[in-house]
């Protein structure tokens, strides 16, 4: 017998081998009509799966995480099961879910092309109406080979092939032979259930991620339970469209991207009067909670990331380089710098907490295609610092890093959840300090009443963390800011303390980015506001537009008094109506327009017109200023005219 552990503490016995399916009809039959599988023991399972062991279990439904990722997973085997159908002799690759659906990566020497996609929709939804079953199936490894080399699918004969030879192979067939798939699983117990999907696009893939292995047709796509939520999703996916950074960005003339250059941006002038403002203010906030500043250098010697771990963990996402005949590496991370800051002295354990910021710029090699405007970059500066503390001293720490957090996101209206990543497959250290440094993030996130998630091993290599993820207005999420506990690097480069007795002690390290990535933090801010920032970050803070050459001088007397209270202001000198100036200002989304003639300058009065085209009468010069003093040193996030 097992015994499981249901979220309300209750246990309940079962025969060891139970499935998910009984479990959950045994907790409850609706529970079950409306649930897609379950989490036991931190993996998600799907019905049809056994559980050997003492378990904890939480049903899932579609609305979670875990639902959508079998709900997703079941429905790229349904787009494979379509595309066998219309074209027999594809090959496939692997179809995972993913965080926004799932995809195939698919051998064919039919090119894929928009066309098909509708084609394929239909073939699925007619596939999925015949609510066929999805049955697992355990095989021997020869069995498994044997079945894949027959149906000529060399991909899934590799898979296999690499796997050990006593390993369990575990298939899913869909209904009656329509379609069998090597996978793991989790799956829906049949096809019924999806019953909207959308193919989004057509990519291609080098197989394993390696570009000398041949590439593959890679086709995206995401499904839900109703039509609702596809329409939804839809309307959701036209709003992003329209709040692209990579579009507004060019638009507002704040960054680009060039051919010579991929996955590098060049921040042009108002992109870095953005970037400024963000950071002075940061910088402030940093420095009013005992964070001091240093720079660390962009290229260290090999050595340096042979003893941080970095070489055997992270070698892979580097760039090298050779300097005077000797390796060097360009850094992925700031901590092996900051860490060498801290190490060039003795402290005591009054000095402890060290706080150490920088604005660090890293360089980290993605696939081309990952990189996605701001979002995915080979180099980014990370506001990074690292907290040298007493082991008494982490939750304490750890709670000003997230009031730190709150205040950072609120102050831009972003929501956001947390998630704790744990202990991944790929770590360094012992087991032991893993697990104390999971339960003291745990601990602090518990004592403060947050909600959290649990990530499982997606921890980073040193040590586990705290993840903030944002909710942007299109209701998408972009992981930003992370707070990680390490034990492992102060080991490893022999960090010390004296601490009350005269012994030497090792020092805790917290690592913390709350923007993250500069760079993504300002895509996901531009995509935010759609490029209409509040004013005391926006670039384009006042415009004033004479109506004729008349009023020149008049406008530039205007914008020089503007200027000297404080305020980024151009005066629009072109030879254009003024309703093409207009909307020029809009399109940068400039906060405020002074349209300026004979009336304003006779009495001195403004008629102050927001980027919404609304329009305030009769504003004298020192009310327009108090006004916008208001709304800057606030912070507003609406205009305050």
């Amino acid at each position: 017998m097992i015994k499981i552990k249901l979220p309300d503490e209750s246990v309940k016995e079962y025969e060891n081998g139970v499935s998910v399916e009984d479990v959950t009809k045994d907790i409850s039959e609706g529970l079950f009509r409306s649930a897609l599988g379950a989490v036991v023991n931190g993996k998600v399972m799907g019905y049809a799966e056994p559980i050997n062991e003492d378990s904890d279990f939480k049903v899932i439904k579609f609305e979670d995480k875990e639902g959508k990722e079998i709900f997703w997973h079941t429905t790229s085997h349904l787009m494979a099961a379509a595309i066998k159908e219309i074209w027999p002799d594809a090959k496939f690759a692997i179809g995972p879910a993913i965080e926004s659906g799932f995809y195939y990566d698919i051998d064919l020497e039919h090119r894929f092309v928009p066309e098909d996609l509708p084609k394929i929709e239909e073939k699925m939804k007619e596939i999925a109406k015949k609510d066929l079953k999805m049955v697992r199936k355990e095989i021997s490894r020869n069995e498994a080979l044997e079945y894949f080399k027959k149906e000529n699918q060399e991909y899934k004969v590799e898979l296999i092939e690499d796997l050990p030879e006593d390993e369990i192979i575990t298939l899913y067939e869909m209904g009656d032979n329509v379609f069998v798939d090597l996978c793991k699983g989790a799956h829906l117990l049949s096809t019924k259930s999806i019953k909207a999907i959308k193919l989004n696009s057509i990519a291609g893939a080098y197989w394993r991620g390696d570009s000398d292995r041949k590439m593959l047709q890679r086709i995206y796509g995401i499904s839900f339970e109703k039509k609702k939520q596809l329409d939804e999703y839809i309307e959701l996916q036209e709003e992003a469209k329209r709040r692209d950074h990579r579009k507004i960005g060019k638009e507002m003339n704040l960054f680009s991207f060039h051919d010579e250059a991929p996955g590098f941006p060049f921040f042009k002038e108002n992109g870095m009067i953005l970037r400024h403002e963000l950071l002075n203010w940061w910088t402030d906030v940093l420095a009013e909670n005992g964070y001091g500043e240093i720079q660390t250098p962009l290229i260290m010697n090999e050595e340096l990331w042979h003893r941080s771990g970095h070489w055997d963990h992270y070698k892979e996402n580097m760039y090298f380089t050779k300097i005077d005949g000797e390796n060097y590496a360009v850094k992925p991370m700031n901590c092996p710098g900051s860490v060498l800051v801290y190490g060039e002295e003795p402290h005591s354990y009054r000095d402890l907490p060290i706080r150490l910021a920088e604005y660090g710029q890293v360089h980290r090699h993605e696939l081309s295609g990952a990189l996605h405007g701001l979002f995915r970059v080979r180099t980014f500066t990370q506001d990074d610092a690292h907290v040298y503390c007493l082991p008494s001293q982490v939750k304490d720490e750890v709670f000003k890093m997230i009031d730190l957090a709150d205040l950072l996101y609120s102050t831009f209206g972003f929501k956001y959840k947390i998630e704790l990543s744990t202990r991944p497959d790929d770590f360094m250290g012992k087991i032991e300090e893993w697990d104390f440094a999971e339960k003291a993030l745990e601990d602090a996130l518990i004592e403060r009443g947050i909600e959290y998630t649990i990530n499982p091993k997606d921890g980073a290599f040193y040590g586990p963390k705290i993840d903030f993820h944002l909710e942007d207005a299109a209701k998408r999420t972009w992981q930003c800011g992370t707070i990680q506990l390490d034990f492992q690097l102060p080991q490893n480069f022999d960090l010390t303390y004296i601490d009350e007795n005269g012994e030497k002690k090792r020092p805790v390290m917290l690592h913390r980015a709350l923007l993250g990535s500069i760079e993504r933090f300002i895509g996901s801010v531009t995509e935010q506001f759609a490029g209409r920032f509040p004013l005391w970050i926006n670039p384009k803070q006042v415009e004033i537009i004479p109506v004729s050459d008349k009023f020149a001088d008049f406008a530039d007397d205007l914008a020089k008094k503007i200027k000297k209270a404080g305020y980024r202001v151009e005066v629009d000198h072109r030879s254009e109506g003024v309703g093409y100036k207009i909307r020029q200002a809009q399109l940068m989304r400039t906060n405020y327009m002074l349209v300026v003639g004979e009336n304003e300058e006779k009495s001195g009065k403004l008629t102050v017109r927001n980027r919404d085209g609304e329009e305030t009468k009769d504003v004298s010069f020192e009310e327009f200023i108090e006004k916008l003093d208001e709304e800057r040193d606030n912070k507003s996030l609406e205009s305050i005219f």
